[in-house]
């Protein structure tokens, strides 16, 4: 169970930086005011999949015995999980510069819930 949790530990930072990276990247080219890059688009589509693998391995954590310090760092968890595939499917319906916009806001929003998540661990 320690060793679940460590690596949960280490995964909810690695995805923090990479989540601000992100951040940074897409507010960048938004405005420059170019389209979203392949490579951002990518990456963003990586965060999401490591986002519900990083949920999975806290899930284990959890049914082996390992409690969050609050349970709102499992409120966190569910929204990151939930969110990013959604504002990814939601920037799908309109102009490359919305496209744009979203996701890089939306890379800022789940940054401050990875870091709640982390602060409520």
């Amino acid at each position: 169970m320690q060793a679940l949790a460590a690596i949960h530990g280490v995964g909810a930072r690695a995805l923090l930086i990479f989540a601000l990276v992100l951040a940074i990247w897409g507010t960048y080219g938004y405005f420059r005011k170019a389209e979203v890059s392949a490579g951002f688009r990518s990456s963003y589509l990586i965060m999401a999949g490591l986002t519900a693998l990083q949920g999975l391995i806290g899930l284990a954590a959890f049914a082996f015995g390992g409690r969050p310090t609050e349970l709102l760092h499992l409120v966190y968890g569910v929204f990151a999980v939930l969110f990013l595939p959604g504002a990814y499917v939601y920037a799908h319906g309109g102009t490359r510069r919305r496209e744009a916009v979203i996701l890089a806001g939306a890379a800022w929003v789940v940054s401050i819930a990875f870091f709640r998540g982390i602060a409520t661990g």
